[in-house]
């Protein structure tokens, strides 16, 4: 259980990624999309009106879950295979959610929480939908109580599961409930660095005053494996050193008791603004442009094709000009095919 439990971390809200979203007019012979992956067939067929949905659920003593995907998306296969491939999962999710499928590019007409007339695309967009998958949890009022933001590994997917199935949103968030887990174990102290990363204790403004380069807080615990392999496998990446090298880099143990200087030049102690920055996994990356703003953040599983992409989005500037993740992707996933590079999105 304490292995499960410091693999994420806070997990209030909500982050995973395809490549590139699949053409709506180039079927195969199937007639579906390149990249189709057939969902459960306990999946609800739904028309899409939102609030009927939660109505009917409601009735049924369920919840609903809008699942968000793309068609290719690496993350939405491992998704449907690892965890609803999973039977004790699978049982659960059938018996407490009502699960709807909506592609992120769909066409689709969607009635949405306040009755209006939508398409999927753009129901995804108005909910700041960037990364597949994205999974929502709503409760009986149609009401947003828990946000995943791309893909988790069965075990921590179960925890969420138990905190919207067992309505503890009605106590608390997800970071409180999780709490209550997680009383009475000793966390240890994070020991990994990362070489020219900023000096503890960390003045996140002052040690930055004039570098002009982005900065990025990678938010870490001890006892967590996704964190061992973004530095054992993404980070030692020699063209991830490059992108890296036009950072400011900071690591912070999200269990320390310890004080720091956030990029804004506020002092306040590492649980506050762990607190504040609504933290959900671990490792956690939050990039910040040189004047302390958040500009764009990752907080999933991911492999290093996403993981590097996201640095680049951010050294790029391209936030800026592309407010969606995966169009950036897309564009670079095509680039590279077009020069003759193969692109592993699973590496």
């Amino acid at each position: 259980m304490k292995y499960i439990l410091s693999f994420i971390l806070l997990m209030l809200t909500s982050f995973a990624w395809a490549a590139e979203p699949a053409a709506e007019s180039s079927l195969n012979e199937g007639l579906v999309n390149p990249g189709y992956e057939e969902k459960p067939d306990w999946f609800k067929e739904s028309f899409l009106d939102i609030r009927e949905d939660v109505s009917e659920a409601t009735e049924a003593d369920k919840r609903v879950i809008l699942y968000f995907y793309q068609d290719g998306c690496p993350y939405c296969a491992k998704l449907l295979r690892d965890n609803f491939g999973d039977q004790a999962i699978a049982d659960k999710t059938q018996q407490n959610f009502d699960v709807i499928a909506i592609n992120m590019w769909g066409d689709r007409s969607v009635t949405d929480f306040g009755g209006g007339e939508t398409t999927e695309k753009d129901f995804a967009a108005d909910l700041k939908v960037q990364y597949t998958p994205t999974m929502l949890f709503l409760n009986e009022e149609g009401t947003v109580v828990l946000r995943l933001n791309g893909y988790y590994v069965p075990e921590a997917f179960q925890l969420a599961l138990d905190f919207s199935a067992g309505k503890h949103d009605r106590e608390g968030n997800f970071r409180d409930y999780y709490a209550k887990l997680q009383a009475g174990q000793q966390a240890a102290a994070v020991e990994r660095t990362i070489a020219e990363s900023l000096p503890s204790p960390l003045k996140l403004k002052d040690d930055r005053e004039g570098s002009g380069r982005p900065l990025l807080v990678i938010f870490e615990q001890a006892d967590c494996a996704a964190c061992d392999e973004l530095h054992e496998d993404v980070l030692t990446r020699r063209e991830v050193g490059y992108s890296l090298s036009n950072l400011d880099i900071a690591v912070v143990d999200v269990n320390s008791a310890d004080s720091l200087q956030t990029p804004q030049g506020k002092d306040e102690t590492i649980a506050d603004w762990v607190k504040a920055l609504d933290i959900k996994y671990t490792p956690g990356l939050v990039f910040f442009d040189d004047a302390g703003k958040e500009v764009f953040r990752t907080e999933a599983y991911l492999k290093t094709f996403h993981l590097h992409g996201a640095m680049d989005y951010v050294i790029s500037g391209a936030y800026q000009w592309q407010p969606e993740f995966q169009r950036f992707l897309q564009h670079r996933t095509e680039t590279m095919r077009a020069r003759g590079f193969e692109v592993e999105l699973m590496e």
